[in-house]
């Protein structure tokens, strides 16, 4: 029997077949803040992964953190490990009073992957300071050097500073946390819900002038390269589409709201992302926001032999509802 708990949100074409489908949970929030759409259970507990990351910045900008531009946008984002990239993070840490080793973020390879294969060609091994997570601990780190806590156990969830985490997600989300976890990078993570963060992005994208929530967005917003890197999905939101912010995480999870407070968040219960995106994008699009300057993002090929014979399209369920609604593009 079909899970009523889930949805189908995509559907992947193959050659006139349907190959895969997509399930899960999405919210999505009028201007007003009015649901306009819930498909699949949206008060379940997920694990929000890398989409937190905006309001792990706001902990550490609320606790006290000088974080602005670049910094506070590496804060919130996953970056591809671009020379750009770790050249902000250095300067966080030095900020910080600590050397690269202070991380507490495993060694990767920078996603980005020209940086990737110069880095090789060079000799060069995984560093820490590459790894997409990096911003986000170096700012843990200069929050912790700022008001005196301990450094070397800024990871543990009992620590002042993550304490202050989850206290600034529930608030943000208007959710309890629902469950205490570890993430890839080894940070604390707080489980919530898909309303949660659909919640939390449209507070964020409607935050009042001169609060600390706007100064995360504005951070965003300005300098999207540090949120995500070049040909990075949510850099290319923020880009094209004036006073939108986008973040996704990993396991099929993204929030994305546009600059008047529209919203959407949704998680993929297969964990995989590929669709995310695009479905946030109709979604916003059907909710009156313009995302034709992110038009490139709204197709999304699926090839044979290096040519596309398919593609990722709406989900039975999220398709009936977007025949409900004013044609977008693409669709």
């Amino acid at each position: 029997m079909p899970d009523p708990s889930l949805a189908e949100l995509a559907a992947v074409t193959r050659s006139g077949l349907v190959e895969s489908r997509h399930l899960g949970t999405l919210v999505a929030l009028d201007a007003d803040g009015a649901v306009a759409l819930s498909l699949g259970d949206p008060d379940a507990t997920v694990l929000p992964r890398s989409t937190v990351k905006p309001f792990q910045a706001l902990a550490c900008l609320t606790a006290g953190a000088p974080l602005t531009g670049p910094e506070l946008a590496i804060a919130a984002g996953s970056h591809t490990g671009e020379d750009a990239h770790v050249q902000v993070v250095r300067t966080v840490l030095e900020r910080a009073g600590l050397a690269e080793d202070a991380l507490g973020c495993p060694a990767d390879w920078p996603a980005d992957e020209p940086t990737r294969h110069r880095l090789v060609a060079a000799g060069e091994g995984r560093a820490a300071v590459r790894m997409n997570c990096s911003g986000k601990h170096a700012a843990m780190l200069l929050t912790c050097a700022t008001n005196g806590w301990d450094t070397a156990t800024y990871l543990d969830p009992h620590h002042p500073l993550q304490q202050h985490v989850r206290a600034t997600l529930a608030e943000a989300t208007g959710q309890d946390v629902r469950h205490d976890a570890t993430d890839g990078c080894g940070a604390p993570l707080f489980g919530t819900t898909v309303r949660g963060l659909a919640t939390g992005f449209r507070r964020l994208a409607l935050a009042a002038p001169g609060t600390p929530a706007r100064t995360v967005a504005d951070a965003m917003r300005a300098h999207p390269f540090f949120v995500g890197g070049t040909g990075h999905p949510n850099s290319q939101v923020m880009d094209g589409i004036p006073g939108a912010l986008a973040k996704g995480g990993a396991e099929g999870v993204i929030g994305m709201a546009g600059p008047d407070g529209q919203a959407v968040a949704m998680k993929i219960v297969d964990g995989n992302s590929r669709a995310t995106t695009v479905l946030a994008l109709l979604v916003l699009s059907a909710l009156g926001v313009d995302v034709s300057g992110a038009a490139e993002l709204l197709v999304v090929p699926v090839l044979g032999g290096g040519r596309p014979v398919g593609g990722i399209v709406p989900g039975r369920d999220l398709a009936a509802w977007l025949d409900t609604r004013q044609p977008g593009p693409a669709r």
